[in-house]
């Protein structure tokens, strides 16, 4: 919202040549809803939009009063700068298409399933799928070591 309204502003006080970019840096994660694997867009900083602009009084008026902006990081009336090394950084975390999978587990690790058909089963990892987000979890069921399909995000450690 607040990016909107810069970008309005910009645009209608004909501030382009001082004020180039405004990204509200956002990454695509994996989250199971419903029992569904879904990618969702989630804001890395909440709350937080970066302004790629030469400051100028004219350029930092448009920024400082444009509605929504409450604050800057930096000491004193003027924002510290971001390094270009950060903002190449970021801008290579939020150009990624395809969430990888960030599976925390090894082999063996006792894991407690927290959704799905074995929900609040125990077990123990047996296999993992680093491709799929997928994991092969040993449960007790009947008194045997039974192997189960779960998702990466159906299972917390124990």
């Amino acid at each position: 919202m607040v990016a909107q309204n810069l970008r309005h502003r910009i645009e209608s006080l004909g501030m382009e040549d001082k004020i180039f970019n405004v990204i509200v840096p956002k990454e695509k994660k994996i989250k199971i809803k419903n029992g569904k694997r879904k990618v969702v867009e989630e804001k890395i900083y909440s709350g937080y939009v970066f302004v790629e602009m030469i400051v100028t009084d004219d350029s930092w008026y448009v920024v400082r009063n444009t509605p929504r902006v409450t604050g800057f990081i930096g000491a004193g009336t003027t924002p510290i700068p971001v390094s270009p090394q950060e903002i190449e950084a970021l801008k290579q975390r939020i150009g990624i298409e395809k969430p990888q999978f960030n599976i925390d587990l090894s082999l063996g690790t006792l894991v407690k399933i927290t959704d799905g058909p074995f929900k609040d089963f125990d077990g123990k990892v047996a296999e993992i799928d680093n491709e799929r987000g997928k994991l092969k979890v040993l449960i007790n069921l009947l008194g045997r070591d039974t192997p189960v399909e779960v998702d990466s995000l159906q299972v917390k450690k124990i």
